[in-house]
């Protein structure tokens, strides 16, 4: 039976459950969008006082912005915790560009709040962004019916994803203990990659958590597993490491640039963690399958551009900075936009 009012065609081969997971996604992009603002704008004012974030300083812990932004992310990380116990990580996770476009309205005003300017082809790549998600969203799968958490635990017992799971803390372990110290504060795919790769096996956890209070709250106990407290655990451990990492990344590097990167990056490795562990993919044929992945290269083709953009944004800020020292004009250089060693070599120079 069709519910009165509500256009079929629009929600024909979604269940409840999707459609559920779909909107609390989107509004997790809301709130998640707007907290990257205001977090960037907390870490700026507290590098001004104290150490930065970016140099391993952990001064943003005294400034409001900085927890007010803090507190919106949380609210939209509830509301993203909530869409996986609903719907697929497929589905979820790509509506993440949604929070792409929520920064870049708000980044219309940026030149005001941050100093930070998006290059035309930014905007570009944020619009190839958002149609490479849309694609994918069109063409996810249903949700897979779980009947406690120990199912969960099983498929993440499996040979396959324990071979992922490996792979990926090794990789994170290498770039924290070798590359992060050298490289982190010039190469923005230090920071992002960790975070991404230890955010894919967060998101896991989030997931089976969601599951275990979903079943819970519908009257099948779960809080009884062991296996429900063992993810419990690890999804702190691993969103603390996130949060760290994703700190140095904003404080050092353009917002604009961040954030669409991470969000390619992290929904790169949670889809295919996703696909590893809940086996999204084994009830799709070979064209949705093929469709998604176009929707992945145009998301590429957006992030690529967006990089670009840094490139040409540091170029404008070290040109401005040269004819700022005859005027001796604060207002016209914004180091923010420019790599804390380069900085440093520009005042050696």
């Amino acid at each position: 039976m069709q519910d009165s009012g509500v256009n079929p065609g629009f929600y024909h081969g979604m269940s409840s459950d999707n459609i559920k997971g779909l909107v609390l996604a989107l509004s997790s992009s809301f709130f998640i969008g707007a907290s990257f603002i205001v977090k960037k704008k907390g870490l700026k004012k507290a590098g001004s006082t104290g150490y930065r974030a970016g140099s391993g300083g952990y001064s943003y812990l005294y400034e409001p912005l900085w927890w007010i932004g803090m507190i919106t992310m949380f609210v939209g990380e509830v509301a993203n915790f909530a869409a996986y116990a609903f719907a697929p990580a497929i589905l979820v996770t790509p509506l993440g560009a949604v929070s792409i476009i929520v920064r870049q309205v708000v980044a219309t005003l940026a030149h005001v709040i941050l100093r930070e300017r998006l290059h035309i082809f930014g905007i570009l790549g944020c619009i190839l962004c958002v149609v490479g998600s849309i694609t994918i969203v069109l063409h996810a799968p249903q949700e897979r019916q779980i009947e406690s958490v120990a199912e969960v635990w099983d498929l993440a017992t499996e040979p396959g994803f324990l071979l992922y799971a490996v792979l990926v803390l090794i990789l994170a372990s290498i770039l924290i203990v070798h590359f992060a110290p050298t490289y982190g504060q010039t190469h923005v795919m230090v920071y992002i990659g960790i975070c991404s790769l230890v955010g894919s096996l967060s998101v896991m956890g989030v997931k089976a958590l969601g599951i275990a209070l979903k079943l819970t709250f519908s009257g099948m106990n779960q809080l009884a597993y062991p296996q429900t407290w063992g993810f419990a655990i690890f999804v702190v451990s691993c969103i603390l490491t996130q949060i760290n990492y994703l700190n140095k990344a904003l404080d050092t590097f353009n917002t604009a640039v961040v954030s669409p990167i991470y969000y390619v990056m992290f929904t790169s490795f949670t889809i295919v963690a996703s696909v590893i562990m809940f086996k999204d993919w084994a009830g799709q044929n070979g064209s949705q399958i093929v469709t998604e992945m176009c929707g992945f290269v145009t998301i590429l083709a957006g992030t690529f551009l967006l990089h670009k953009t840094k490139d040409l944004s540091e170029s404008s800020s070290i040109s401005l900075s040269s004819r700022s020292s005859k005027h001796l004009n604060s207002e016209v250089f914004d180091p923010e936009s420019v790599p804390l060693k380069s900085q440093e070599l520009a005042r050696t120079s």
